[in-house]
């Protein structure tokens, strides 16, 4: 048990580590050149119009 205590201590200090090379795997993902296309496209999708939804025309008529 007292191994088990000790593995733990010591995988503990690798906590802080872990998590910076997390964030910068991500972060490097994130800039890839690769992905430049990929995020412009994303990035336009609240802007498109809804495909196969037909436009309504409101003459301002009520019916």
């Amino acid at each position: 048990m007292e191994a088990l205590k000790d593995l733990s201590d010591f995988l503990r200090q690798f906590w802080g580590l872990w998590l910076m090379l997390l964030f910068l795997g991500i972060v490097w993902w994130a800039f890839k050149p690769s992905n430049k296309d990929r995020f412009k496209d994303d990035a336009m999708i609240p802007f498109r119009d809804d495909e196969g939804v037909e436009e309504k025309k409101d003459d301002g008529r009520s019916s």
